[in-house]
């Protein structure tokens, strides 16, 4: 039990959400029962600062998705014409802007890829890792968009 006390002054913290500056934001744009939607909405309210709201009037900020795909390329195949490797991207393109319509964030891009290899041989548990990466890959794309969203200074 000694190892206690020592983690507790090593200035060890869990990550947390940046701090906002504004305090209420709306997210448009997501297709019904999105992911990612549900994983900023879960990210931004976990933040002591600020809220998602459902309703332009309660907002002080909007988030507009504008491209939210996942995709999934096959990039090579054998002679046999049996899939190899597939390449995940998970593409979010967004913009920011103020309720009276200032944009604070320009149209952004963010796209992430995986490769994976593939066998049919082995195909329900390449099915749960392709669902692993794609996971992975929405949890940076939130980390990134949140971090983006910190740096917004006025409003």
């Amino acid at each position: 039990m000694t190892g206690l006390p020592t983690l507790a002054g090593c200035g060890f913290e869990l990550r947390r959400a940046p701090e906002l500056r504004f305090r209420t934001i709306q997210l448009t744009g997501f297709k019904p029962r999105s992911p990612l939607a549900d994983e900023l909405r879960m990210n931004i309210d976990a933040s002591t600062t600020t809220r998602v709201v459902d309703t332009l009037p309660q907002a002080q900020v909007i988030l507009e998705a504008v491209t939210d795909l996942r995709e999934r390329l096959v990039v090579a195949s054998s002679s046999a014409g049996q899939v190899t490797e597939l390449q995940l991207r998970e593409r979010f393109t967004f913009r920011l802007r103020s309720v009276a319509g200032k944009e604070l964030i320009p149209s952004t891009e963010l796209l992430l890829t995986r490769d994976m290899s593939y066998t049919e041989n082995a195909a329900l548990g390449k099915e749960q890792e392709e669902a692993f990466l794609f996971r992975s890959m929405q949890g940076d794309i939130v980390a990134q968009v949140l971090r983006r969203l910190a740096s917004v200074q006025t409003f």
